[in-house]
C-alpha cells in the first residue's frame, strides 16, 4: 500500500476514533498529496519518494511554526503544530543514525570524488537526493563539512 492510499486508511480510523489533532493532520497530508497528484506535469500518479519530500516540507513548516508560537509566547499553539508534527513523522521512513548517516556520506563522498571542502556543492546535491526523508538537511551538511574538512 503506498503512502497516499494509508494517509486515507487512516483519516477513516481517526474518524472514527475522534481523534480530532490527527484527523486534521491527516486532511492535511492528503490536501498536499492531492495537489502533488494534480499538479501541472504531473501524471496523475505520486511516487512514495515525492510524498516524502511533501511530508517532509510539512513537518518541518510545523516546527517552524511551534517555533514561532513559542517565541510569542503561545505555548497551544505551538503544542498543536508539534502534535501535528508528530503525526506526519510517522508516514515517513526511518531516520537515519549518526553511524548509518556517516557510512552512506563516506560512500557518496568516494562516488562524487570530492576531496576537499570546495567540492561540498556537488556532495550536497547527491546526498539531499538520496538521503531525502530520512536525515534533515542540516545534519547532513554539517557531516559533509566534518568529513571533507
Amino acid at each position: 500500500m503506498n503512502l497516499f492510499d494509508r494517509v486515507s486508511e487512516d483519516i477513516k480510523q481517526a474518524m472514527l476514533a475522534r481523534d480530532t489533532q490527527a484527523l486534521e493532520a491527516l486532511r492535511g497530508i492528503k490536501k498536499e498529496f492531492l495537489e502533488a497528484k494534480t499538479a501541472k506535469g504531473s501524471d496523475g500518479n505520486l511516487s512514495d519518494e515525492r510524498a516524502v519530500a511533501i511530508l517532509a516540507k510539512m513537518i518541518k513548516q510545523r516546527k517552524e511554526s511551534a517555533e514561532i508560537y513559542t517565541q510569542q509566547n503561545r505555548p497551544e499553539l505551538a503544542a498543536t503544530e508539534l502534535a501535528q508534527a508528530d503525526v506526519i513523522a510517522r508516514y515517513m521512513p526511518a531516520t537515519l543514525s549518526e553511524e548509518e548517516l556517516t557510512e552512506k556520506l563516506r560512500e557518496i563522498i568516494s562516488r562524487v570524488g570530492a576531496t576537499s571542502p570546495k567540492e561540498m556543492g556537488k556532495v550536497m546535491g547527491v546526498a539531499s537526493k538520496e538521503l531525502a526523508g530520512r536525515a534533515e538537511g542540516k545534519a547532513i551538511s554539517a557531516k559533509v563539512k566534518e568529513l571533507l574538512s
